[in-house]
């Protein structure tokens, strides 16, 4: 893997975020109405950014190049992996990976259980390869009458 920094997202960047969110997402081939009804879904907003629950990968030349955010859902420690997007030309070197356990990582030090993820049927494997498990399915929160796998990832060594 190319040398890496996961950091924090400032706010200032959240547009910066939101585009690199949308087009990891119009990677996959979907049509432009279904991006339309994808854009809240794949917003990284200020608001997010300064709860602390956003984090950035930047290259050496501190290009951004992915990003993910946890929220917590529950009190019993469940949070939902609420992004994780990464550039489509940084495909493939172990970006997603790094976020996923910076994002696991985070979720922990908050007291995490649990991680939800409501996946992309194009990132099912991909989360299950790094340990989540398929528990079912749910709607989308972006696309109606659409369906999407829900994963849970067990996280260990929690902070009590």
């Amino acid at each position: 893997m190319q040398p890496l920094r996961i950091r924090p997202a400032r706010a200032d960047e959240a547009d910066d975020l939101t585009a690199l969110c949308v087009q990891s997402k119009a990677y996959w081939g979907y049509d432009a109405n279904f991006m339309r009804l994808s854009a809240v879904a794949l917003a990284v907003t200020p608001s997010m950014i300064d709860e602390g629950c956003v984090l950035v990968a930047e290259d050496l030349h501190s290009r951004l190049v992915g990003v993910a955010a946890v929220a917590r859902v529950s009190e019993d420690g469940k949070f939902d992996l609420a992004r994780l997007f990464v550039l489509p030309s940084a495909f493939g070197i172990g970006i997603g990976r790094a976020l996923f356990e910076a994002a696991v990582a985070l979720a922990a030090r908050q007291g995490g259980a649990s991680l939800l993820i409501l996946s992309d049927p194009f990132a099912e494997a991909f989360y299950e390869r790094l340990g989540a498990v398929k528990i079912g399915d749910a709607p989308s929160d972006a696309i109606p009458g659409r369906r999407l796998p829900l994963l849970e990832y067990a996280i260990p060594n929690r902070r009590i």
